[in-house]
């Protein structure tokens, strides 16, 4: 039997009290709340993702996952960045985006070999389906998504 939509989840773990909340991603545009603390879980915007949240938010989507791995420091980051927040938006209850800082969270990078930044990973079924390295647009981005969708 294949899974609908209307039946694909995200796991996320809450921004404000760390309470991990499995979202239906037919409703993700309805900005669904935490279960603990009644704060909206804003999925039309890249999810921010740390050492300990980063395995299990990848395992657990049913939907592709795009992750920007980015630094602050970073020009050609800072230039993209528009573009991965136009993607969240565009592809809301589609694909989950998602963002690791790479001098913050090095054990969530570290697998990928990640030799340059900015570097964007599709995972599907918590497995890398496609990787690229380097700034894009938004156009770059979607091509580098659809396929896993």
């Amino acid at each position: 039997m294949e899974t609908s939509v209307a039946t694909k989840k995200v796991t996320l773990r809450c921004q404000f009290c760390g309470t991990w909340n499995r979202i239906d991603a037919a409703r993700a545009a309805d900005k669904p709340k935490c279960g603990k603390c009644s704060t909206p879980m804003l999925l039309d915007r890249p999810i921010k993702l740390d050492d300990e949240s980063f395995q299990r938010t990848i395992s657990e989507s049913d939907l592709p996952v795009l992750v920007d791995f980015y630094a602050d420091w970073c020009g050609p980051c800072k230039m993209m960045a528009p573009f991965v927040d136009e993607l969240a938006a565009k592809y809301v209850g589609r694909a989950l985006v998602a963002k690791v800082n790479t001098d913050e969270s090095q054990q969530a990078a570290a697998p990928f070999n990640i030799r340059g930044i900015p570097t964007s990973i599709v995972f599907k079924n918590g497995k890398v389906h496609t990787q690229k390295a380097g700034a894009m647009p938004l156009a770059g981005l979607e091509q580098l998504l659809t396929p896993a969708l």
